[in-house]
């Protein structure tokens, strides 16, 4: 664990442009919350209309782009000796945040044009509105379990708060200084 720790401590965990997408999409994901339709009739402004579908469309590619990434480039900041379960359900939980995330996205798209075609009522666009309000809640709910497991590792430290977290960092307790711990 120590020598898992240490790498963590002098490579900074992951790269630059794996922590700018990560904060990249906090910051886009909170956006998309604060500007979100309230009513659906809100979409007879066209240009509103083809802003949501050009804001979805742009997420889902960044959403992709990331996904390939981390997928290809980044290996997990879980220690090695982390419980197998543990391990299985961050796969699960970050893969979920993937899916309800893309979800969102393309529901949104799916929205914007049925009611583009004309759909402004009926089961496809209350289908559609249905799957999008479900995939928000699974999304808010994934991330409140990534939140608190990397609060949880913030108080383990184990270096896994350090690998993508840009603050209260736990350096100290890399140090070989007894005072520092």
């Amino acid at each position: 664990m120590r020598d898992q720790v240490e790498r963590l401590r002098v490579t900074g965990g992951y790269s630059k442009i794996a922590k700018t997408s990560h904060w990249g999409f906090v910051a886009l994901f909170a956006y998309g919350v604060l500007k979100q339709v309230d009513d659906i009739g809100q979409l007879r402004d066209t240009a509103l209309l083809r802003f949501e579908i050009l804001f979805a469309s742009a997420l889902l590619i960044l959403l992709g782009a990331r996904f390939f990434y981390m997928r290809r480039t980044q290996k997990t900041s879980l220690p090695e000796e982390t419980p197998y379960a543990q391990k299985i359900a961050a796969k699960i939980a970050h893969l979920g945040m993937y899916i309800s995330l893309a979800t969102i996205a393309l529901s949104g798209i799916l929205i914007g044009l049925l009611y583009w075609s004309g759909f402004s009522n009926g089961i496809l666009i209350d289908g559609a509105v249905g799957l999008h309000e479900v995939s928000v809640t699974v999304t808010y709910w994934l991330i409140a379990v990534h939140v608190l497991a990397a609060v949880y590792h913030r108080f383990k430290k184990d270096g896994v708060w350090d690998s993508m977290v840009p603050f209260w960092k736990e350096r100290a307790s890399f140090t070989n200084n007894p005072s520092a711990k």
